[in-house]
């Protein structure tokens, strides 16, 4: 167990820091008034149960998981609609603090299941007191909708281990084209959308900078 500490600790790293990095960016957005591409970010490093069971299912020696498993570090990142996916694409690629490496377009290219998502590995190198050490991590990029559709997809495929019954696995289809229906529906109106989100913010901080000049603690 101690092993596994040691070698999972840089991509727990790599997972702390790139969180508060890409939520940066959406701070950003936030700061300059500008529509954020990017809802919220999370992070996970896959348990090692889950690494042993991968590692046996696509035949992968355990001293090669460093350089053959690419998600053991992951990230998720949120948007509205479809075409903030590719901002946010577009915005990793300039980045100077990690190396793409590969790019799966699953928006585009659905998987045969429904399953939707755009999925970014990067290099990313981690300082600790041994070095340098570069640790590969996956980032999906994917709507609130497709990741409603792939968090059901992925728990029924640990009930049924891959092996859908036909039934469940039509329907299962049938959603995900409805959850992508959807999210083209919200694209036809995102500028209305926007725009009402953008009032809504505005008076929010309006009430609030009311409520606290009227608060108990105000200055004489």
């Amino acid at each position: 167990m101690n092993h596994w500490e040691q070698f999972l600790a840089p991509y727990k790293q790599a997972v702390d820091e790139l969180k508060i990095k890409l939520k940066g960016m959406r701070g950003e957005y936030e700061l300059h008034n500008i529509h954020s591409p990017i809802e919220f970010v999370t992070g996970r490093v896959k348990p090692i149960a889950s690494i042993l069971d991968k590692a046996n299912q696509k035949g992968i020696k355990l001293s090669n998981i460093e350089t053959e498993m690419q998600d053991i570090a992951g990230l998720r990142m949120m948007c509205q609609f479809v075409e903030d996916i590719h901002v946010v694409v577009n915005q990793l690629r300039t980045r100077k603090d990690f190396t793409i490496i590969e790019e799966r377009d699953y928006v585009t290219n659905k998987k045969p299941s429904g399953y939707r998502s755009y999925h970014v590995v990067i290099d990313y190198p981690v300082q600790t007191i041994h070095g340098e050490k570069n640790i590969l991590v996956e980032v999906q990029i994917r709507t609130l909708s497709m990741n409603f559709w792939a968090t059901i997809e992925h728990s029924l495929n640990y009930k049924y281990s891959g092996q859908f019954p036909e039934e469940i696995r039509l329907r299962l289809q049938g959603a995900a084209e409805a959850s992508f229906r959807l999210d083209e529906e919200m694209s036809l109106i995102r500028e209305e959308i926007q725009e009402a989100q953008a009032i809504f913010t505005n008076k929010k901080d309006k009430d609030q900078r009311r409520s606290g000049s009227n608060g108990p603690y105000k200055s004489s």
